[in-house]
């Protein structure tokens, strides 16, 4: 064990962002079934209530705001000492066309699904680089890997931190921390519906969201046929998987000595990232063909 670590520790402790729904609930029920102090935390903490009936710590955590972050780092820290994994899966997907989408939504964007687990990692890597042990995972997506039309700002945003994590993952390794990307492919959770809310310029009423719907300028419909009829994104699409096998797998990564730095969680995400390896040609002839089978 690194000179570094409190040996009066047993029990390992994880911070988790996005525990509301899907796989950020599902990572907290996991490693809580495991053994591990949970922190689990959600923008709004009535959505994890049931998370602190289940054993778990809860925190309410706004990813935008680095007071939010700084609040919970230090209250985990108190109460447990260190942070052995830090989970930072809170997102959501922008999609539509890149003339469509305005510059202030890719900014909020980048704002949760970029900015937020930088935020989270500068705030816990500190306490980490003392224990000289620690695991990040970062929940990227086959679309960290490759792009797609109406994809662009939300690819954009899992491309940065893939990025980041390969440098962080070389710039850590020296005092004893883990970074860890996890590649899903579709999952049954409710990102596909709001991934067609932000696409399309409704709110979560099913009514019309005037400033997202001005930028919708027509000259894209087939792209929307994609999200709409094709099911491009989402977790009702061919190989599909619950989000409990995403969960696994990060818990696996996150207890395991020497975890890969990259997993795919499912045949169909491990499948999708070896699309990246194929030319720029036959991508593009392959989405042509799709986008003329919807129109």
């Amino acid at each position: 064990m690194p000179s570094g670590t409190d040996h009066r520790r047993v029990q390992k402790t994880v911070l988790i962002t996005g525990c509301s729904s899907g796989i950020g609930r599902a990572a907290a029920h996991a490693f809580s079934d495991e053994g591990w102090t949970v922190y689990a935390t959600a923008r709004n903490p009535a959505d994890i209530e049931t998370l602190g009936e289940a054993g778990c710590e809860i925190a309410t955590l706004d990813v935008t705001d680095q007071s939010d972050v700084d609040r919970v780092v230090d209250r985990v820290l108190d109460e447990a000492g260190a942070i052995d994994a830090v989970v930072n899966n809170a997102g959501y997907g922008q999609f539509g066309p890149i003339e469509d989408v305005s510059t202030q939504k890719v900014h909020e964007q980048f704002d949760v699904n970029v900015y937020g687990p930088h935020r989270l990692i500068r705030a816990v890597l500190p306490s980490m680089r003392r224990e000289r042990d620690g695991t990040i995972l970062n929940v990227s997506s086959v679309a960290g890997r490759v792009s797609f039309p109406g994809g662009g700002v939300y690819s954009g945003s899992k491309f940065a931190i893939e990025a980041m994590s390969d440098a962080l993952r070389n710039e850590v390794g020296e005092y004893g921390i883990d970074v860890v990307v996890v590649e899903p492919g579709p999952v049954r959770t409710n990102f596909s519906k709001r991934a067609e809310q932000e696409a399309g310029g409704r709110d979560d009423a099913g009514e019309s969201d005037d400033e997202a719907a001005a930028d919708r300028t027509g000259a894209y419909e087939d792209v929307y046929a994609l999200f709409e009829d094709a099911k491009l994104v989402g977790g009702d699409g061919p190989g599909s998987v619950e989000p409990e096998l995403v969960a696994d797998a990060i818990v696996n990564a996150a207890s395991a000595t020497q975890p890969p730095a990259r997993v795919q969680p499912g045949t169909a995400a491990r499948v999708g990232v070896l699309a990246r390896f194929l030319p720029d040609a036959v991508l593009d002839a392959g989405y042509d063909f799709v986008r003329k089978l919807v129109s």
